[in-house]
Formats: C-alpha cells, structure tokens, sequence
C-alpha cells in the first residue's frame, strides 16, 4: 500500500516534483532565518557525549546508519550509530569509506581555479575557447567558465535522460544502469537535449550536474590529463587525503556501509545499490571519501593550502540558485550556510542510498562532515511537497549541535529540506 500512494503521490505532483538525491532535512527554518557573520562565532568545545546521544537519536529515529566528525581548533570527535548492513546487523563506523556525490563538485572547482591561477583559464571567458562546437549555437558563446561552476549556464541536467524510468515515476533505470559505462560526452548530450532552465548568466540559477561534467572536459582539454588523474593528483593528493579516490570499478575500495535507497516509496524495501558504476556522476559526484578527510580537504581549501587568496575570493563569491525548490547562496562549487553562530562554507551530495554534508567555518576550526546511507525514506503527498521525517528532526539536531554547541529550538515549522545535489527529475 505504501508502495502504491507513493506512486500515486509522485505520477500527480507533475512539473512542480523534482526529486533529488538528499541527505534529508537538515536544517530547520527558522535556523536560516539568523543572520550570517563574517566568520563563525566562537562555539563551545565539542561536548563528546551529547554529540554521540544526537546520533543515537538519528538512529532510533529510523536511520539505518550515520556517522560523522566533528573538529574545533582543539579536538576532533569521531561517532556512528546504527548498522551498516540491516541483513547481518553489522555496525557502522567512523571512518568507513563512502560515495560523497555532488561534494565532488568542489574538488572539481578548485581543479579550474588552480589552472585560473596558472593563466590557461579565464573564468569569464567563453566555454567556446576551449571546447568549441560542444555548447552549439549562440549558447556557446554565452556559457563562461564561471556559469558553469556556479550554475547560471542554463543548462539543464542530463540525469533525466540518463536514468529516463524516473522521468514515468518507475526505478527500473536505477537497475538498469547499475554496471552501465557512461562517457562524459554522452551526459552532456543528455543535459544539452534537456530544456534550459535560463539564459546564460541569468539569476537565479539552477543546479545542475551537466555543468561539472563540462567543467571535468575542460580541465582535460586544458591540461592534457584525464580529469579524475588532475584532480587526484594535484587536488586530493596535495590536500594529503589518504582515503579519498575516483574509484575505478563498481566497488568501493574499502570497509563501507550499504547504500538504500528508496525513492519516496517506489522502492519497498529499500534497496542496496553501493555497487554501482559512477561513470554517471563523472567529475560532477564520483569520489569516495570519508568524514576525517572531507574536514582536512576543506581546512586545507578555506585556508588557502589549495588555492591562492584570489582563487579563493572568487570561489566565496555567491549568486542565488534553485536547488530542489529552494534558494541558497552558491560559489564557484562552494555554498555558503547562515546558522544562528555564524556562516559556514561547505557542500552536501548525495547517491543512491548514501547522503553526505561537509560544512566549516570561514577560518576551518570548526567542521562537521557526517553521511547517512538511508536516502529518500520520507513520503511525499499528492501536491508534490515531502513530509518530514523524525530522521529530519534528529538530524537538525546533531547539525546544529556539531557545528553552534547546541541542540535547535523545537518548533512546530517543519525542517527545511537540505539543498539537494543528485537531481532526479520525476515524470514531468
């Protein structure tokens, strides 16, 4: 019966339902509703035991799985609660190895600004410089380096014809596709068949993958290596992460969790899918990662170890975007988050079956990276709008703790859905 009012849920939402890939409810409404500082104001120390009862209740709230780190300038915390395989009851750990999807986008983005820095790329330039006769048309002349990397190309996402089932409300192509090989070039075909969703430069943008696929050509173009040795090489590599890869087969290369998936319903039970061929994702959501080495990429990044000071201005420079029907400030593959103890900078991505947020503070002394590996558990009524889950509100919890030093004011409002990175647009 679920199953069934799910689908029915999704087939008569039309055009206004886009379902994308999400950590779940992160942030409630009114955390957003304060203010943002310049930099983050002084949190209290990291309260161990409290941190671990917020990920306690994530997990008695429903989640499967998460764990998460957590860093001020003195300590670093690591927890887990919950299993990582629901057949066995295998528990989960800190430190295992996960998809981190669209948070991917960031490395990418730091890739293009250290060639900005080198002089063979212009932000402002046209895409058409360096990759003539992939955006036909006018188009081309009018997309720059710095739409795409802050998603005011216009340019729609590829996901819909790259997993068409979704586009009838049906998983079928999440199966389909699951050893499936893609070519970059064959994504950007699909995003550049899908409608525009703007003019070129044109604000709000819109969120979508097309344009890090994009962004990943360019790079090769320019430097004459393939995209994922670059960003290995002379991003992951120079940020000194030790578990952080494209990986290169279907497999995640070490001790992970499941990956369940759901789908608002249309997949019950929910079903593993962390074997999965990422060729999908490309250089817009492909990397594996964990939580230590997702806080020490983006220390290394807000403190200028991976960029100069330049590169890292443009980066903080926001434009407005839609992101899964809402707004929220975006850089060059960077967002920018106002909670009540200041802003933080960071990305969330997410898979089939796994989420992940990284968020830090403007100086990286406070960070909190957590992944939870149940996406898309909440219902979805008939006029398209999700229903909140106890998850979301578990999950408030422990964001707002990690990162202020305490837990958020219960409200009756319910969370705000979190800016969602693995577009799947749902029968339109």
């Amino acid at each position: 019966m679920r199953t069934r009012q799910s689908r029915h849920a999704l087939e008569t939402a039309g055009k206004r339902m886009i379902v994308r890939a999400a950590v779940g409810a992160l942030l409630a409404v009114g955390v957003l509703t304060a203010p943002g500082t310049a930099a983050a104001a002084q949190a209290p120390g990291l309260d161990q035991r409290a941190l671990q009862q917020s990920l306690d209740a994530v997990h008695q709230a429903g989640m499967f799985g998460i764990y998460s780190g957590v860093r001020d300038a003195r300590q670093t915390w690591q927890g887990a609660a919950g299993v990582a395989d629901v057949a066995t009851g295998r528990p989960v750990q800190p430190l295992m190895l996960r998809r981190i999807g669209s948070i991917s986008k960031t490395f990418t983005s730091v890739a293009i600004l250290q060639q900005v820095a080198r002089g063979t790329v212009e932000l402002d330039a046209p895409v058409s410089r360096y990759l003539p006769g992939l955006i036909p048309g006018d188009r081309g002349h009018k997309v720059t380096v710095r739409t795409l990397l802050n998603h005011t190309s216009g340019i729609g996402d590829y996901v819909g014809g790259a997993f068409p089932s979704l586009l009838e409300g049906s998983p079928a192509s999440l199966d389909d596709n699951r050893f499936r090989a893609f070519e970059p070039a064959e994504l950007v075909k699909f995003g550049l068949a899908a409608p525009p969703t703007g003019e070129p430069g044109a604000t709000p943008g819109s969120y979508s993958n097309t344009n890090y696929v994009i962004a990943g050509l360019l790079l090769e173009k320019v430097t004459g290596v393939g995209a994922e040795r670059y960003i290995t090489r002379n991003v992951i590599e120079k940020a000194g992460l030790r578990h952080t890869s494209f990986p290169r087969t279907p497999h995640i290369p070490g001790p992970h969790s499941k990956a369940y998936e759901s789908l608002f319903g249309l997949i019950d039970p929910p079903r593993d899918y962390s074997v999965y061929n990422m060729s999908w994702a490309s250089t817009a959501g492909a990397v594996v990662s964990t939580m230590d080495d997702l806080n020490r990429f983006y220390r290394a990044l807000l403190r200028g170890e991976l960029i100069g000071g330049a590169q890292l201005a443009e980066m903080q420079k926001t434009v407005p975007i839609l992101a899964g029907g809402a707004e929220l400030p975006y850089g060059l593959g960077i967002y920018a988050l106002d909670l009540p103890c200041g802003r933080f900078w960071g990305h969330d991505g997410a898979v089939f079956g796994m989420a992940t947020q990284s968020l830090s503070s403007p100086d990286g002394d406070r960070q909190l990276s957590f992944g939870v590996n149940w996406t898309k558990y909440q219902r979805v009524h008939d006029d398209g709008t999700i229903e909140p889950s106890p998850i979301d509100f578990a999950l408030v919890d422990h964001v707002s703790l990690a990162l202020c030093g305490q837990r958020e004011a219960r409200t009756s409002r319910a969370p705000f859905l979190p800016f969602p990175t693995g577009g799947l647009p749902l029968k339109r």
